[in-house]
């Protein structure tokens, strides 16, 4: 996942850079690389002229490769109102907020067209080609990475609840208290269910966990901190170890793709 978003990053610098002039170090499948761009990736991302130039190379041989693919305004539609909705935002608020940064809502748009297509290449010619992990294969994989594998010991929270998920979502939008009921509780790692205890990981102190439905009523979770260490059994972690097993996958699936890709490529190196 390293190489991805090195990958993005690469072409945030690309994009910034392409209106300056200072000389065409390399040209890949007709698409220039300059020595300007290869200056600016050294520098922000901190790696060698060799790495960079590898990086770039990378870059241009994956627009190469998806030219063909073609994304529909109704794709580009959902993903923006997928995004707002993750942000409790309308789509006429975005707009405005993006115009106060100063991105127009067409290089918006065109932004996401960009990252739809990433997604469909990356999971069409390497996702796709990864095979399902054995028990045996995780169960090696864990052993060998126990130390990614750790949880804290114990959990500091305010529970709140209420009676419909309306109110719930009511109350994280507003903070306001007002037919919802709070308590303070410390739960243990080892004690909670696998969904819940994903949610509260990725919920940064201080902030709340999505509402979740607890039969009779809605509940939610400020995190208040977390303490202590504990190792993640195998049988609990299955899930996050097939998670990380497929990361890594992926990661050597895309460098193996892409050195592929290029000893075919038409790559000239100018200077």
């Amino acid at each position: 996942m390293k190489k991805l978003v090195l990958l993005s990053v690469i072409t945030l610098l690309t994009f910034s850079y392409s209106k300056m002039i200072d000389g065409i170090a390399i040209i890949v499948e007709g698409e220039p690389v300059t020595i300007a761009e290869i200056r600016a990736v050294q520098k922000q991302l901190q790696v060698s002229k060799k790495e960079a130039t590898d990086l770039l190379i990378q870059d241009r041989l994956q627009k190469s490769a998806m030219r063909d693919i073609k994304i529909d305004e109704k794709s580009i539609d959902a993903k923006v109102a997928g995004i707002a909705a993750q942000n409790n935002l309308t789509i006429p608020k975005m707009q405005k907020i993006l115009q106060q940064q100063g991105t127009s809502w067409n290089k918006y748009r065109s932004s996401i067209r960009e990252a739809i297509k990433k997604e469909k290449f990356y999971q069409e010619k390497v996702v796709n080609k990864i095979p399902n992990p054995s028990d045996d294969e995780l169960k090696l994989f864990y052993n060998n990475h126990k130390n990614e594998f750790i949880l804290p010991k114990t959990i500091h929270m305010i529970e709140y609840s209420a009676k419909s998920e309306a109110s719930m979502k009511k109350f994280l939008g507003t903070k306001n208290k007002k037919g919802i009921k709070s308590r303070s509780v410390t739960k243990s790692s080892k004690d909670l269910n696998p969904a819940l205890l994903r949610s509260i990981l990725q919920t940064q102190d201080g902030s709340f966990t999505r509402p979740l439905n607890a039969g009779d009523r809605y509940i939610s979770y400020k995190v208040l901190s977390k303490q202590g260490e504990i190792n993640m059994p195998f049988e609990t972690s299955k899930g996050a170890v097939a998670a990380r097993w497929k990361q890594q996958q992926q990661g050597k699936a895309l460098k193996d793709y892409f050195e592929k890709l290029k000893t075919n490529a038409d790559i000239q190196i100018i200077r």
